[in-house]
């Protein structure tokens, strides 16, 4: 495994080395995002949302990746009734299926036994774990390609996409 301490990750390089499919499994209630706090803090006061700096540049990154042709997809296992973080997400998400990314939803009672870290499966070839600190907070990632771990990503990834609800259809619920 190698460790890979950019503080933010590098997502363009990540993006632009991969080749076919991008797919990411979000497992965590909460997360400790410095470029999120304001906005997330805005949203729990009742207050209107800020431009999002950040959110566009990772939208344009999508938008970037999709136009080679390549798939961006996410399971987001979430409890339910949802945290206030997931309640917020929610509400932001829309800006990224506009973008291109294929974002679904397992309520945590219905997923069974999930990992407990939040990955990326690149091209079917390659784990990127994103690693947080004790506070939550991003911490870099690790990056694999033993065939034992991109494996069994490969079936976590089937096995909850197959239980996943589409976040139009979700956020409508």
């Amino acid at each position: 495994m190698i460790y890979l301490p950019h503080d933010p990750p590098d997502w363009v390089t990540l993006f632009r080395g991969c080749k076919a499919e991008a797919f990411h499994l979000e497992v965590r209630d909460a997360y400790a995002v410095p470029t999120e706090s304001d906005r997330f803090r805005r949203f729990l006061a009742g207050e209107p949302a800020l431009p999002d700096e950040h959110k566009d540049r990772w939208n344009d990154l999508i938008r970037e990746t999709i136009g080679r042709g390549v798939t961006v997809s996410r399971v987001r296992v979430v409890t339910v009734p949802h945290t206030d973080y997931h309640r917020w997400l929610l509400s932001v998400t829309d800006t990224n299926t506009e973008a291109g990314e294929d974002i679904r939803y397992v309520p945590r009672h219905l997923a069974a036994e999930v990992p407990p870290d939040d990955w990326w499966l690149i091209d079917n070839e390659r784990v990127v774990y994103n690693l947080v600190n004790e506070q939550g907070k991003p911490a870099g990632l690790a990056v694999t390609t033993d065939p034992g771990i991109v494996g069994y990503s490969r079936s976590v990834k089937e096995r909850l996409w197959g239980l996943a609800t589409p976040y139009a259809e979700y956020v409508n619920q």
